[in-house]
């Protein structure tokens, strides 16, 4: 048997430490880029951090022009027949009749229906017996007059000759002057009679209901069969009646501006109904009286009615049709004139040298109101922006009459200059005194249609 023999096992000798690796350089070519790109970093993050001109706003333009210009006074209301007539009955019975429909044309002294007749039939028969019966009496009196007279002539001969007493002749005196007065009170009576045979008369023809005037009927309020009540006090309508050849309109003008319209004033009226179309018109009557809508509120206006007599028929019209009116008040020959929507507003404080600022309209306070008191808002004036180089400058101007399109301006501002007149929202709020401003690029239709308002 072998003996095993026991080898050692080998042992590896430990590694040598390893050099650290010898730096690499880099060229030139590459330390210039890496400068190049350090350089181009500062420089965009100098740039995102300097301050950049603020951009021109894009308005619209106007020019200041000289001119005439004439004011117009605006105000929405309903069109109305020039003669309307509510028809009513002054009896009280039931309708047996009713000959007509709305929209029928009736003439004057036309029969448009009928009332029951009988019990005004009565009162006229009664009235006409009590009539004769008073004609009897007068007729009685009269005989029985003249036969007393007869006699007090007899018995006055009779005294002369002295062969009646004194007496008698007083006595037959006396009975001629009571049957004279007895004849005169049965004369009254008939008078008396004749007047209430006249009212039966009158009281049994307003059982026919006739038309008072030409025109076209706009309202049946009654049918065949109803009951219509006659009262001096209310009105019982059965019909009405309108001349709509004649037509005007009542508008509601605000009492800033009623001030200026007078009677006489050249109007046009655009009815809702006939769209595209203008209807000439004058001014009849202004109403003194004024209509106050929300009395005590915020909301509290103050309205009052303009007249206006339509000058032309106007067919197919109906009364209670919607119009709006415009009136030409005043008119001024020579005068400065902007488009209306270049003249906006400005806090008075904003108006102040050095204020910059973008002006916005006040809002009201958050605290509410007291009831019946208005809220007091901040001064606002009327200022126009003059475009100079490019720039937006605020001018404050005083205004004078308005048309429906534009507006004179009385002071602080020349004709020739140019004004932004849009759009409405830079106008209104974005727009402050010293702002770059660009000139919007109209298309072809859009130059030649501002071309054509200049």
């Amino acid at each position: 048997m072998d003996a095993q023999t026991n080898v050692p096992p080998t042992m590896t000798p430990p590694a040598p430490p390893t050099a650290p690796p010898a730096p690499v350089r880099m060229s030139w070519s590459r330390r210039v880029l890496a400068a190049l790109f350090v350089l181009v970093v500062a420089g965009v993050v100098v740039l995102s951090v300097r301050p950049r001109p603020t951009p021109p706003i894009t308005v619209q333009e106007a020019t200041a022009r000289r001119g005439p210009i004439t004011r117009v006074v605006t105000g929405g209301g309903k069109l109305q027949a020039a003669t309307e007539v509510k028809l009513s009955s002054n009896i009280t019975g039931d309708l047996v009749a009713l000959s007509i429909r709305e929209g029928d044309h009736v003439t004057a002294g036309q029969v448009l229906g009928r009332i029951d007749a009988r019990r005004y039939s009565a009162q006229l028969a009664q009235a006409e017996g009590a009539r004769n019966s008073a004609a009897a009496d007068v007729e009685v009196q009269r005989v029985r007059t003249a036969a007393l007279d007869a006699e007090y002539r007899r018995v006055a001969a009779l005294a002369a000759s002295q062969n009646v007493s004194a007496a008698e002749l007083e006595k037959a005196r006396a009975d001629l002057d009571g049957a004279r007065a007895q004849t005169t009170s049965a004369v009254q009576r008939l008078a008396q009679a004749d007047a209430a045979l006249r009212e039966a008369r009158h009281q049994f023809s307003l059982t026919t209901i006739t038309s008072p005037m030409d025109g076209i009927v706009t309202q049946r309020l009654k049918q065949v069969g109803e009951r219509v009540r006659g009262s001096d006090f209310s009105e019982d309508v059965i019909m009405v009646i309108a001349t709509l050849s004649k037509m005007e309109m009542k508008a509601e003008i605000g009492e800033h501006e009623v001030v200026f319209v007078k009677e006489g004033d050249p109007a046009d009226v655009e009815v809702d109904a006939f769209p595209d179309r203008k209807f000439k018109a004058r001014v009849v009557e202004v109403a003194r009286n004024a209509t106050v809508k929300n009395a005590g509120t915020d909301q509290e206006v103050t309205t009052f009615i303009v007249r206006m007599a339509l000058v032309d028929p106007l067919p197919g019209a109906l009364p209670g049709m919607s119009a709006q009116a415009s009136i030409s008040t005043d008119t001024h020959q020579d005068s400065v004139v902007v488009p209306i929507a270049a003249v906006t507003v400005r806090p008075e404080k904003d108006l102040k040298p050095g204020t910059k600022e973008v002006a916005e309209l006040p809002t009201p306070a958050a605290a509410p109101p007291v009831p019946g008191q208005k809220v007091r808002r901040e001064p606002l004036k009327k200022v126009v922006f003059v475009v100079q180089d490019g720039v937006a400058h605020v001018r404050q101007v005083e205004t004078g009459l308005a048309s429906d399109t534009e507006i004179e301006i009385v002071s602080g501002l020349q004709a020739g200059e140019k004004v932004v007149e849009g759009p409405y929202r830079v106008l209104s709020k974005d727009l402050a005194d010293g702002k770059p401003v660009k000139e919007e690029e109209l298309g072809k239709q859009g130059a030649a249609g501002k071309a054509q308002g200049t």
